[in-house]
């Protein structure tokens, strides 16, 4: 009876701890720090200074055309400035294998066989100490034209993010530019062994690489010597996605090859981090020749195939002589963020498990999408790391808010984005042609009609061209509901740039003290962000109908920031004021569909 009696009272705590969880109304502290806030611009300068309009399936760069580093003008940059970022992220900088010819300068052609779309994927480097020969103007002064811009950038009042891929490279890899006395990636490998911790690829000895069947690079139209199913690759090597075959398929990433830093994957994954890899020296030399640059911080694709022991190795190795470095991860296991900050030593992660698919399902209007997954995300995934998410609704690898296979409608991003740049002090960031409703129409190539803007192909992007106006970047040709969009994220961006509340405040969530109110749903959110010196009230509708609330504030917050009696709130977004005559008996709100409210009192 009293093992019974037990288990039933276990089961009850048990019930109570995660109804308390659900429903938690803690105070998260500030941050330790009011500086990661940083806002954060994603562009393809392939895409982003494009002013061609053609967009032909497989197009070439001769016909679709390719912007340049020399497009993204003084101009360019202050009115990115202008919207609040504080960095721009060059997205695909680096030299990779493209099925364009430079030959005629030096650079050996690639083979098609193993390259995706007509300008190749920018996360299958070919030399990871130069750049895109597509982004220059001359290309024979393609480095110096990249230098130029990280200035520009710099002048500008903004910082440089850049590309870092550790995981793999294209399977043409070869340096020709780099410092004298570097080593190639495999230069010195034993290739008779699957798995050494001194070689910088895995092996697959006696095999040959064989091209995915049924791969047509270019598609029909696109000629070239090398284009006939087969790459010369002996002995294979292993393919960037942990695929261990001589024969990876056509949906794994076949045009690289994964790099060694001392894991053996075919023995349960074993480390050999003593003596440290060749491979670990490598690749910190190559992130301390782009920081000498100017380079303020790297974009890290696909750090949970790296492992820990490197980051927390070179990070800090790094920023010995650069201290300001900023490191941001790519990653999607949440169970693992905490040691990739503790242990990898990142400065902050992806949120895109949590944060990005809670808020996609209630942009889509998803049955059963709930805002208590919001409030699970920063108790759960993200607590006690709040600052080091990166928060986000699009980027090069997501679809367009826009595009039919997400919202389909721009202006439904509203109550997302409110809550993706002001749930916490963490780094939020956009992704050029959101700002005015960018679709990501059509089938570019390699990319497929998607709903993204291909990474793959050379393409125009035709909403974000409007802004662009043939380089004149003024947004003339946007309509006037883009201008108003455009306007929407310059409003909301500055506010949290210029509130100390929205970039350094602490948090208080207030849905469970709204949960009994008349008018509440769980397609609402509410929260208050707050200093000693500021208080501003965040709520957001993500329902597609009006909503009519009266928001309270819970006694014990009134207390603490010692809150009675009338009070007026402004929004910044929008200028309009409200007041209430008790702030005690909450303040009564209309909310239009797919709406926010930053309200200063």
């Amino acid at each position: 009876m009293k093992k019974c009696i037990f288990i039933v009272m276990m089961l009850m705590l048990f019930i109570n701890i995660s109804f308390a969880q659900r429903h938690t109304k803690k105070i998260k502290m500030e941050s330790s720090s009011p500086n990661h806030k940083l806002i954060i611009y994603q562009l393809l300068p392939r895409l982003f200074g494009n002013t061609k309009t053609t967009n032909k399936f497989n197009g070439s760069i001769e016909e679709n055309g390719s912007g340049k580093f020399n497009d993204i003008t003084l101009k360019a940059l202050g009115e990115i400035k202008a919207m609040g970022f504080t960095h721009v992220w060059y997205t695909g900088v680096i030299e990779h294998a493209t099925m364009t010819d430079y030959s005629a300068f030096g650079i050996k052609p690639d083979d098609p066989d193993v390259v995706k779309g007509r300008a190749g994927s920018p996360y299958a480097i070919k030399d990871y100490y130069d750049v895109d020969p597509d982004l220059a103007v001359d290309v024979k002064n393609r480095m110096a034209e990249y230098e130029l811009l990280i200035k520009r950038t710099h002048a500008s009042g903004l910082k440089v993010i850049m590309d870092c891929v550790p995981n793999h490279v294209a399977r043409t890899y070869s340096s020709d530019v780099k410092p004298a006395g570097v080593r190639d990636f495999g230069q010195d490998d034993d290739t008779t062994k699957a798995f050494s911790p001194k070689n910088d690829f895995y092996y697959m000895p006696g095999q040959h690489f064989v091209v995915p069947a049924g791969y047509n690079p270019g598609g029909d139209e696109f000629k070239s010597p090398l284009k006939d199913s087969k790459f010369d690759e002996y002995p294979a090597k292993a393919t960037g996605n942990d695929v261990f075959s001589a024969s990876p398929s056509i949906n794994d990433w076949f045009e690289t090859m994964k790099l060694n830093y001392g894991v053996d994957y075919q023995d349960n994954r074993t480390p050999h981090f003593d003596p440290i890899p060749p491979l670990w020296n490598k690749m910190f030399d190559i992130l301390h020749f782009w920081a000498a640059k100017g380079v303020d911080g790297f974009r890290c694709d696909m750090v949970e195939m790296v492992p820990f022991e490197f980051w927390g190795w070179v990070i800090p190795k790094l920023k010995t002589d650069y201290p300001g470095l900023v490191f941001i991860g790519e990653a999607y296991n949440a169970s693992l963020y905490k040691k990739y900050i503790e242990t990898g030593k990142f400065d902050y992660l992806y949120d895109k498990v949590g944060l990005y698919e809670a808020v996609r399902r209630l942009t889509s209007n998803t049955p059963n999408a709930t805002t208590w997954d919001i409030n699970h995300v920063w108790h759960n995934d993200s607590n006690g790391i709040d600052e080091h998410m990166l928060r986000f609704m699009e980027n090069h690898d997501e679809q367009r808010i826009a595009s039919p296979g997400f919202a389909g409608n721009p202006w439904l991003a509203v109550p997302g984005m409110i809550v993706s740049a002001t749930l916490s002090t963490g780094p939020v960031m956009v992704y050029f042609g959101q700002e005015v409703g960018e679709p990501g129409a059509g089938a570019e190539g390699f990319g497929g009609d998607d709903g993204r803007s291909s990474i793959f192909d050379y393409w125009g992007v035709p909403e974000h061209q409007k802004w662009l106006n043939n380089g004149k970047f003024d947004g003339a040709q946007l309509s006037e509901e883009q201008k108003g969009l455009r306007e929407f994220y310059s409003k909301l961006l500055n506010a949290v740039k210029n509130n100390e509340a929205l970039n350094s405040g602490s948090f208080y969530e207030l849905m469970v003290a709204n949960e009994h109110q008349p008018g509440f749903n769980t397609r609402l959110y509410i929260f208050l962000r707050y200093t000693a010196k500021q208080r501003i009230l965040v709520i957001t509708n993500f329902n597609r109908s009006e909503q009519h609330i009266n928001v309270k504030l819970p006694d014990e917050l009134l207390k603490q920031l010692n809150l009675s009696g009338a009070k007026e709130f402004k929004d910044l977004l929008s200028g309009t004021k409200f007041k209430t005559t008790n702030i005690i008996n909450g303040i009564e709100l209309t909310m239009p569909a797919a709406s926010g409210l930053l309200l200063q009192f």
